[in-house]
């Protein structure tokens, strides 16, 4: 767990409704790193931005002279960046594996999951995409019973990926059942969404998706 401290002014320019930027934001709170978020969305894109963004695309970090709009690089630049707590393994062949989790994170759920937020397919889409992803959820739960976080026995980048989903369920219509098999995954969300920098992270609208459960 990251100690918050001022270690550092930036600029982040999140939307509060997307887990591309709720991902930087977990990193950012893991590090304790200071920074200046300015909340927008696709519909109101800060000014500022069209100068210094060619895609003129959330999120993007502002570190001084640098310039960062893919929220992978931007992760792991703040991990080398402040490098306490560690959020990639040390070694090259466990981090080569730790990439290529998050990109298929990406590839397999993070498509689902965009074009559930957007809503623009027809309904027999969107349900056949909601039954994509929880079967794919519920799929990798056995994992949970042979480490605390994904294919790891630390916190890492990858969980910065995965948790913004996770904790999204809800919003996109998915419940996950609480059973044997999913034992393990529901453990492992609890034990995300109780991290201190989670929980920091979340911005208001990330806060509705589970008003209930949130103190």
């Amino acid at each position: 767990m990251g100690v918050v401290a001022k270690r550092s002014s930036m600029t982040f320019f999140s939307d509060a409704n997307s887990h591309y930027s709720h991902r930087v934001r977990i990193v950012l709170a893991e590090k304790g790193v200071t920074v200046d978020v300015i909340e927008a969305d696709a519909d109101n894109i800060p000014a500022e931005l069209t100068d210094m963004n060619p895609y003129n695309s959330l999120p993007t970090l502002l570190d001084r002279d640098l310039v960062l709009y893919e929220s992978k690089v931007m992760m792991e630049y703040l991990d080398e960046r402040f490098p306490h707590p560690p959020l990639l393994p040390v070694y090259p062949v466990a981090r080569g594996a730790s990439r290529q989790y998050i990109y298929r994170i990406e590839r397999d759920w993070c498509v689902l999951v965009d074009s559930l937020v957007e809503g623009t397919a027809n309904a027999k889409t969107l349900e056949k995409q909601r039954k994509e992803l929880k079967e794919s959820l519920m799929a990798i739960a056995p994992i949970f019973t042979e480490k605390p976080y994904f294919m790891n026995e630390e916190f890492t980048l990858v969980d910065c990926c995965l948790a913004p989903i996770l904790w999204r369920l809800p919003a996109l219509g998915i419940e996950m059942p609480n059973n044997k098999q999913t034992k393990p995954l529901l453990a492992y969300m609890d034990s995300l969404f109780e991290r201190e920098s989670f929980q920091a992270s979340l911005s208001e609208m990330e806060k509705e998706m589970r008003a209930p459960q949130v103190g």
